[in-house]
């Protein structure tokens, strides 16, 4: 029997063709500005994906109010097996002091993509689908060593119903490991009382190492992470990507120092394929089976206006239209006054040409009589 044939030659045949078609990996990070989302991304894949944000910009677009959505793509090699990977970046997300129903343009992204992908399925050719349905959403949470935001809790919950939600706690090399830890209890307490759901690697290798590593995984999270792209050199002469300050070197690939090193491989080492079937099998399925029992066949997605612009918008029309009622209503009775005023005024010129009537008719009687009187003396 020769090479590549056979039952037991099947795991090769398989991992060749998937060598050659490659993967495809959608990972999509949400938090506040500032917390190092860009870094974070182009330290997961050595190189400069996402360009670093002009915050003046951003601050000269504070009016707007809007979560934006930001699609980056970027094709990787490793070993000879290439990564077509997209990121989601959401630029915008609770920058602002009214930050409510600020997660809707996520939320309808992610939506909107599994809507795609099952309008495309439903096509005669299906061979050149487009696919955007994101795979993994890392969650960036302030490390405020205190609690979650409530803001973080309210869109955690929305999204993971819909995506692989992945929390990570930013900046990890700005808290002491005692208060790091503490605030990592104090997420897992939350996620489980809000029942936040989080996606789990699951734990059924039979590979011991894998089941170790994967547990050590579950133990870590939510992952604390330090992003840099810099190279820094160690008191004791190592050159590694990190972060220098007086007290030493702050490490992105030291376990000890954060989880950097178990998110990457969770995303794009372990457990990348359970992240794609997983979204393909639960996430995307749910959302085809909640919209195959709530329309026809063929029949396009409902939409709601549910964006917070377009509340904004309708709140404001019906503010003005309020307002225009309300001044013709005034407009109304400043004339019905003038109307009765009018009214008043013309019924008084009435009464006194009544009334000097009766007084000419009085005279007129009296000029009457008299002469009645002197005619009668006259002929006597």
């Amino acid at each position: 029997m020769s090479d590549g044939i056979g039952i037991a030659n099947l795991p090769n045949q398989r991992h060749k063709i998937v060598s050659q078609r490659g993967a495809h990996l959608t990972i999509m990070v949400v938090g506040e500005s500032g917390l190092g989302k860009t870094t974070f991304i182009n330290t997961l894949f050595a190189t400069e994906i996402c360009a670093p944000r002009n915050y003046r910009h951003r601050a000269a677009k504070q009016l707007d109010k809007t979560t934006e959505i930001e699609i980056l793509k970027a094709e990787l090699e490793e070993r000879q097996f290439s990564i077509k990977l997209t990121v989601v970046d959401t630029p915008g997300f609770g920058d602002y002091v009214n930050n409510r129903d600020s997660w809707t343009p996520i939320i309808d992204f992610i939506d909107d993509q599994h809507e795609s992908y099952m309008r495309q399925e439903q096509q005669p050719h299906r061979k050149e689908k487009q696919d955007l349905r994101v795979h993994a959403c890392v969650y960036f949470l302030q490390p405020s060593g205190l609690s979650i935001k409530p803001l973080d809790v309210e869109c955690m919950k929305r999204l993971g119903t819909r995506v692989n939600l992945i929390p990570v706690v930013a900046k990890a090399d700005t808290m002491t490991p005692e208060d790091l830890e503490n605030f990592k209890i104090r997420v897992r307490e939350v996620i489980t009382q809000q029942r936040i759901q989080t996606y789990v690697p699951p734990i059924e290798s039979e590979d011991e190492n894998l089941q170790e590593t994967t547990k050590s995984m579950i133990a870590a999270m939510p992952f604390s992470i330090i992003g840099s792209v810099d190279d820094v050199t160690t008191p004791d002469g190592r050159v590694v990507k990190g972060r220098e300050y007086i007290w030493g070197v702050a490490e992105v690939e030291n376990e000890e120092h954060c989880d950097f090193k178990k998110l990457r491989g969770l995303l794009i080492r372990s457990y990348m394929l359970d992240l794609v079937t997983s979204t393909e099998e639960n996430h995307y399925e749910a959302y085809r089976l909640a919209q195959m029992e709530t329309r026809k066949f063929g029949e396009p997605k409902v939409r709601k206006l549910d964006n917070p612009k377009y509340r904004e918008e309708e709140e404001a029309l019906r503010k003005r239209f309020t307002e225009q009622v309300k001044l013709e209503e005034s407009r109304f009775r400043q004339w019905e006054q003038h109307l009765i005023a009018e009214r008043d005024r013309l019924n008084k010129d009435l009464e006194h040409a009544h009334a000097s009537i009766k007084s000419l008719e009085a005279e007129l009687e009296q000029m009457a009589a008299y002469h009645r009187q002197g005619g009668t003396v006259g002929r006597r």
